[in-house]
């Protein structure tokens, strides 16, 4: 595919090289990394500190932030460009020019086992030793790639994927355009003992867990239904691997959790939260709109709405600056201590 034509099909494109050098046209077959670059990729850059790579890149063309700089520089290279306010969404529109994820052809595998009862809607596939069971309902364009197990009375919505080996437990509701990958369990038991002098007692847990539209649960992510009541996640929210949502959990829409969050029962997590790998969040703690955590946070209690923090337990993100300053210190400080101790005399040396 020529250079131009890659620039048109492009929707967050604002300029480029071709207004000024029409006949620098290179052929462009992929998309790669701008240090793994080639002759016939495209690749990339975000701002000024990676400026340097436009003088050692392969690449013949770039997608540019607006920087009139970086554009002179690439020029001078001999380089075709394009400028984008958002250099790394364009680079992802550019890929799934090239690239498309299998889609299974909408059939039925033989060796699917399909309950009577269930409701399946048009052009669905539904892959080998496949498990749909009583009184499911899925909708129109789903895709269910093999060995997917679907317990009774859940609802799936219209063009959503159910990759390989994920479970979806009974009575789930899992909303349109969501994405469920390997090894994920969605509705599956919360956590739920109670106390006794005999030992521990099985509460049951009757509640549902609910996936609104465009929600995306990575793989061996678990999303438990509660006792009563529902598990929720709110529209466009992502989970990456290996992530844990408790029981009764309320997470709002357009979230993003790297790997390994973990969040006890009854956590409400506002919009737009971006949470961090390793981020754990005890018993009821709420999360307001536009939190960011950073890796590894302990958050023990309520964050207000657009705050930053990291550390365990997690505090103020410029706060942490200045604690991890005082920790670096730490050495010297004691040192200074014992000095000043042995120089009053109070030292136990």
């Amino acid at each position: 595919m020529k250079f131009s034509d890659v620039v048109s099909k492009l929707a967050t494109v604002e300029q480029s090289s071709l207004n000024q050098h029409p006949t620098l046209d290179p052929e462009i077959t992929g998309m790669a990394a701008i240090d793994e670059a080639t002759v016939t990729t495209l690749s990339y850059i975000e701002g000024d500190k990676f400026a340097s790579q436009i003088d050692t890149t392969a690449a013949t063309a770039l997608i540019l932030p607006r920087n009139e700089g970086l554009q002179v520089r690439a020029a001078e290279r001999g380089m075709a460009w394009v400028a984008s306010p958002y250099p790394r969404l364009t680079f992802a529109e550019a890929i799934a020019l090239f690239y498309q994820p299998f889609v299974p052809t909408p059939e039925i595998h033989p060796t699917a086992v399909i309950d009577p009862s269930a409701t399946i809607g048009n052009n669905v596939a539904i892959g080998a030793h496949v498990v749909i069971q009583a009184s499911v309902t899925v909708g129109d364009g789903v895709r269910i790639h093999p060995n997917v197990v679907i317990y009774p009375e859940a609802k799936i919505g219209d063009r959503t994927t159910l990759h390989a080996n994920c479970v979806i437990h009974e009575r789930t509701q899992i909303g349109s355009d969501c994405v469920i990958h390997s090894g994920a369990a969605i509705g599956s038991e919360g956590f739920g003992f109670v106390p006794t002098a005999e030992g521990w007692f099985k509460m049951q847990q009757s509640g549902r867990t609910v996936l609104e539209e465009g929600v995306e649960i990575g793989c061996n992510s678990t999303v438990d239904r509660p006792a009563v009541g529902e598990t929720r996640i709110g529209r466009y929210t992502k989970l990456d691997n290996l992530v844990h949502i408790a029981h009764s959990c309320q997470i709002g829409e357009a979230c993003a959790m790297a790997a390994q969050v973990g969040m006890a029962g009854g956590v409400n997590v506002g919009d737009r939260v971006i949470l961090g790998g390793q981020v754990g969040i005890a018993n009821q703690v709420n999360i307001g709109d536009g939190v960011q955590a950073g890796a590894q946070c302990g958050i023990h209690s309520d964050i207000a709405a657009g705050a930053i923090v990291l550390g365990s337990p997690a505090i103020p993100f410029k706060q942490f600056l200045r604690v991890a300053a005082a920790w670096n210190r730490l050495p010297e400080m004691q040192k200074t201590l014992r000095d000043v101790q042995k120089q009053l005399g109070l030292s136990r040396d």
